[in-house]
Parts: C-alpha cells; structure tokens; sequence
C-alpha cells in the first residue's frame, strides 16, 4: 500500500555526514509511522530512527543518538535521515519502513512496506 524509495546513500569519511531521503507514495502515507532501520553485511536488519505520522516525537536507537536526525515532510511525502559524524560501525544499508499500526515505534514487524535499501559506506 506503502511504496518507499531510498537515495542519498554513498562512500563517506568517518566524521562525515550524509542526508538519506525516503520518497514514500500511497492513500495512507501521511498517517503512517515511518522509520529508518539498517543491516551490515553478516548482521541483521536494526532500528535506527522514526518518526510518527504527525512528526513528534522521533525515536533513535541509542547509538545514533545526537548523530543523527529523523524528519518527514507530509506535503512532499518524504521521510529524511540527516546523519553526521559518520563512524565506520554506521556502514550498513539503510531502508526506509512505513507502518500504519506501529506502537513501539522500533521494531522491524511493525512495519508495513519497506524500501529497497541504499548503501551507505563509513571509510576511517
């Protein structure tokens, strides 16, 4: 019902930052939580950061926290990751997930549509 499409993702320094984007598409979109989770290679998929259909509050996996920032734009019907000071253990790809009955607001099956990922690599 959700269709999400990832970018912004690619090779940057550690200290670095990078802003990933979430073109989300549907009837429901605006009233759907939405959240960015990530998978290194060998790893599973984690949370990361959401956001309610509203925009407040946001939530972040505490290893991001004060690194990097969730926000969404209703009219563009976008969802943004705003990440800095990039640490090589951030190198993962990075999807885009909508849920429309999320309550935690940090866990994978909550979510509804996922997106097809985009990479984002942390040199040192």
């Amino acid at each position: 019902q959700v269709q999400l499409v990832e970018s912004g993702g690619g090779l940057v320094q550690s200290g670095g930052s990078l802003r990933l984007s979430c073109a989300a598409s549907g009837r429901t979109v605006s009233r759907s939580a939405m959240g960015w989770f990530r998978q290194a290679p060998g790893k599973e998929r984690e949370f990361v950061a959401s956001i309610t259909w509203t925009g407040y509050p946001t939530f972040y996996t505490d290893s991001v926290k004060g690194r990097f920032t969730i926000s969404r734009d209703n009219v563009k019907n976008m969802v943004y990751l705003q990440m800095s000071s990039l640490k090589p253990e951030d190198t993962a790809v990075y999807y885009c997930a909508a849920g429309g009955s999320v309550v935690a607001m940090t866990q994978k099956y909550e979510y509804d549509s996922w997106g097809q990922g985009t990479q984002v690599t942390v040199s040192s």
